[in-house]
């Protein structure tokens, strides 16, 4: 199959993952990509761009109804909302009008890729079963990255092409105007509180200080996204995929104050959603001092998303063995994912 041409639709190409993987793609060579997301992009060589609403049935017929020569289907979307409940109906509908758009017209279609996360297993409502295993039981719905891959599985039945489901941890990325970006969140937290004359504090809840977690590096997300979409040995199966090791905030956190030449106060619990929400025009006047990319303050903005993180005052880490049996063996230290996505923000000028 390697040796063959592929075409790859991203669905979700402008994301941290999305993003990630485009780039991986088209670097391998033997692929062609068609990026989906609602912002578009600038198309290159082996990479066009497609402005969709994947939420109008009517749009994605429209649009995606001459993919015909698709092989490959990655789904990285996500719309936010604000309770689990109102996460599920937008979410499966995109995945939904995606595959009933694209399935019908690709004749050569082989695999569909539904990127999922530890929600699967419960994590974001509490305390969990750790390590968490592709094995484990259900929860109590709702949660739409259940009903997507019963929706997935359903519609496979019976037909030549296969699904998987990948299952991170964090994503690590540099992404902007993202929701879900802890990177840059941290990046910029640090960055604000450095020019404020400020050390480096937590901020989150005190017993999440020193519990185990873990991250996914979204390079190596991408590499284990295609293996699984290419490797017959993956067809109809999930994989949890990390970076390979643990760590404790009270470990990681100075070495990240490090990076940016900060100290390090205690931890001090607060909502980044609401003491960062006035840093607008000092982010700005920064953009200005530095000579940084001009960035929009919201873009660099994912507040919700760092309170979330550091709200786990419980474990948060699955197995990631069942990805090394079936041949994947990608390995990324994370304090050094962090110190490299840090330059890279850097070098970009998205940060002094």
């Amino acid at each position: 199959m390697s040796a063959e041409h592929k075409v790859a639709l991203v669905v979700g190409a402008n994301g941290v993952i999305g993003r990630n993987l485009v780039e991986h793609l088209a670097e391998l060579g033997d692929w062609t990509v068609v990026g989906l997301s609602r912002r578009g992009g600038a198309d290159r060589e082996r990479v066009t761009h497609l402005q969709v609403d994947l939420l109008d049935p009517e749009d994605c017929r429209e649009k995606l109804g001459g993919l015909t020569h698709v092989t490959h289907v990655f789904y990285a979307a996500y719309q936010d909302r604000p309770t689990w409940a109102e996460l599920v109906p937008p979410n499966l509908a995109m995945l939904v009008n995606v595959v009933e758009a694209v399935e019908p017209v690709a004749s050569g279609l082989r695999h569909i890729s539904l990127m999922q996360g530890y929600k699967v297993y419960g994590a974001h409502l509490g305390p969990f079963k750790t390590p968490a295993r592709e094995t484990d039981a259900g929860h109590m719905p709702p949660e739409f990255m259940v009903d997507q891959q019963e929706f997935l599985e359903r519609r496979q039945r019976g037909k030549a092409w296969t699904w998987s489901a990948i299952r991170p941890s964090v994503v690590g990325g540099t992404a902007l105007g993202n929701p879900l970006n802890l990177v840059v969140a941290i990046a910029v937290y640090a960055s604000i509180s450095r020019e404020l004359g400020l050390p480096l504090r937590f901020p989150g809840k005190p017993g999440a200080y020193d519990k185990l977690l873990e991250m996914t590096d979204a390079g190596l997300l991408a590499k284990a996204t295609v293996w699984a979409a290419t490797d017959e040995r993956c067809a109809n199966q999930a994989f949890n995929i990390n970076n390979g090791d643990l760590f404790r905030w009270n470990e990681m956190w100075p070495k990240i104050a490090d990076y940016f030449e900060l100290p390090v106060a205690p931890p001090l619990p607060m909502s980044l959603d609401v003491v960062m929400a006035d840093k607008e025009s000092l982010w700005n006047a920064m953009v200005e001092k530095y000579d940084l990319t001009p960035t929009k303050y919201a873009d660099v903005s994912s507040w919700t998303f760092g309170d979330f993180v550091f709200s786990w005052d419980y474990d948060m880490f699955a197995d990631g063995a069942k990805a090394r049996r079936f041949g994947f063996h990608e390995y990324v230290e994370t304090e050094t994912m962090f110190r490299a996505l840090f330059d890279d923000l850097r070098r970009r000028k998205i940060i002094p």
